[in-house]
């Protein structure tokens, strides 16, 4: 890649003017850096030195020699050579799930249902008891099942206890005989509106519940408790700090992980800027938005200025809505989880309080529900610079592509969803709709700027996956060799802007991060190798060695 040069004389290259830093304050400068940022432009430059103010605001960047004389009595951090990039953003994470996944079962491993079923006897044994088993993780397509799992299949190994495992995307759950009774979950329990009990060809029962039919089981699951949230709050950030994430936006919350949210900007423990979004226009929101989109607290650490809403479900659990039925199950077009009347309500009641509206949609007819609905639900509440935004855009149709760029909405992608469902994608929708599947290059052609994610811990959070995939479009097993769909892959330029500026921007916090620029945050990651000049192939494999947030160390291997 070829990387922009600055002139000496101007190499503070973040300055509006050359002379405009001439009384810049410094405590601190990091010096001897193999540095990599994206300017205002969008440029990739690099610097070898950058200055930085007690308050954690960049004060200079650019070389040695310059940031020195501008910050004469700073103390000086020596990167010795290492590559500094800024912090990397996740613009579509669950926050909670991930710290909920780290201190339960975690199935994601799993190739088999035998294996599956060992983990979870062995988790069994590890934690007696008469409490429910929770876990996370399992996905019926690699263990090349061909259905899903059972009840009985659990029942053989734990029966005396409630059992619930969510599937990977979280669009589905296992449970056992026990906790299906504990639901209230019989043969003749209905399916509710947006969900589906999977029955077998008797009728009865087999123990998954898909999207909505989920929430007969929550509703009887014991909720955490505060000191239970806590942990999963700073397990959750520990994980983000160590992958090289300085930003997060979490995709659905509570009331009273608003709540924890708080607690931790007020003792300065978020180690992670949180750009929140309501879960549902429900009595959370009516609670969390008596006063409006919260654009800032606790030092720029925490933002409540958007709502998250769903208009399908996933596509392995065949939960997506798809205009036409599923390649594999011509009796199934998937759920929609809203009438037309209902969404537009929704989405109309979120604009009116002045939030960014984000709306999952996976299958076309998904995308396209929203796509009317947001098209309707702008004009008439003129929300254009709200940037609302769907979450996934996986499956929409060629013509419906041009239309996130002439409505304005932005595709809030996650790359590792492509390189995890190509086992699957084409079997459920075929040769033609694939063509608008995971389609990052006719987005960005168009010019939509696609705001990068993980959609963990449906995906791993390290973004660095997230940048693999996209160039490569492989697993990290580099598979297939030429690319699952190579003609929708992004430059190494796009995928490092889509994680970084992009992101930022779909958070409105373009100001203050997603590159390293003068008045920005200090928010940077240093990595074990160069980037930009190491094989594509092998980015995946990329370690951060430290993470700071405005200014401050929050991790160091």
């Amino acid at each position: 890649m070829r990387l922009r040069q600055l002139p000496l004389q101007c190499s503070l290259f973040v300055l509006a003017a050359c002379g405009a830093l001439s009384a810049a304050h410094a405590d601190t400068v990091i010096d001897n850096a193999n540095g990599y940022t994206l300017n205002a432009k969008g440029d990739i430059v690099q610097f070898a030195s950058m200055a930085f103010d007690d308050n954690g605001r960049i004060t200079a960047v650019g070389t040695a020699k310059e940031v020195a004389a501008r910050a004469p009595k700073a103390k000086h951090v020596d990167m010795a050579g290492r590559t500094v990039l800024p912090g990397l953003i996740d613009a579509h994470g669950h926050v909670f799930g991930l710290g909920e996944m780290l201190t339960q079962l975690d199935l994601s491993g799993t190739t088999s249902l035998q294996q599956a079923q060992a983990a979870i006897a062995e988790y069994a044994r590890a934690n007696p008891g008469q409490g429910w088993l929770r876990g996370r993780g399992w996905n019926q397509e690699n263990w090349k099942l061909g259905r899903f799992p059972t009840a009985k299949e659990l029942d053989t190994l734990v029966s005396n206890r409630p059992v619930w495992f969510e599937r990977v995307d979280g669009h589905a759950g296992w449970a056992n005989s026990r906790a299906l009774a504990l639901a209230g979950i019989t043969d003749k329990t209905p399916d509710p509106a947006g969900g589906r009990i999977v029955r077998d060809a008797d009728g009865h029962a087999t123990g998954v519940l898909v999207d909505a039919a989920k929430e007969l089981m929550l509703k009887v699951l014991p909720q955490p408790t505060e000191a239970e949230g806590r942990t999963m709050l700073e397990k959750s950030l520990q994980k983000m700090a160590s992958v090289g994430l300085t930003s997060a936006h979490d995709a659905g919350i509570t009331v009273s992980q608003d709540k924890l949210y708080r607690s931790f900007a007020d003792q300065g423990k978020l180690t992670a800027r949180i750009y929140a979004m309501i879960g549902g226009t429900g009595p959370d929101f009516d609670q969390l938005a008596k006063n409006g989109p919260l654009n800032s607290y606790g030092k720029d650490m925490y933002f409540l200025r958007a709502v998250k809403l769903y208009a399908d479900g996933a596509l392995g659990s065949r939960g997506a809505a798809l205009l036409a039925p599923y390649s594999d199950d011509p009796h199934s077009h998937g759920l929609l989880f809203h009438s037309n009347e209902e969404i537009d309500t929704m989405i109309g009641k979120a604009m009116k309080k002045g939030y960014q509206v984000n709306v999952h949609a996976i299958g076309d007819a998904g995308n396209r529900q929203i796509l009317d609905a947001f098209a309707k639900e702008i004009k008439a509440n003129h929300t254009e610079a709200q940037r609302n935004r769907i979450e996934h855009a996986q499956i929409v149709t060629l013509d419906d592509i041009p239309r996130f760029k002439t409505i304005g909405i932005v595709p809030s992608m996650q790359p590792t969803h492509a390189t995890s469902d190509k086992n699957m994608a084409e079997t459920r929708v075929g040769p033609e709709r694939i063509k608008g599947a995971y389609a990052w290059r006719t987005f960005l052609q168009q010019g939509s700027r696609i705001a990068c994610g993980s959609d963990f811990p449906v995906e791993a959070p390290n973004p660095f996956y997230g940048i693999h995939a996209a160039v490569t479009r492989q697993d990290a097993g580099g598979n297939p060799i030429a690319g699952w769909y190579p003609e929708q892959e992004m430059s190494l330029k796009e995928a490092f802007r889509c994680f970084t500026l992009d992101a930022a921007w779909a958070g409105h916090q373009e100001q203050n991060q997603g590159s390293l620029e003068v008045g920005k945050y200090a928010d940077f990651i240093v990595i074990d190798r160069d980037l930009f000049k190491m094989t594509p192939y092998d980015i995946h494999k990329t370690g951060v060695l430290e993470t700071w947030v405005a200014g401050r160390q929050v991790y160091r291997k």
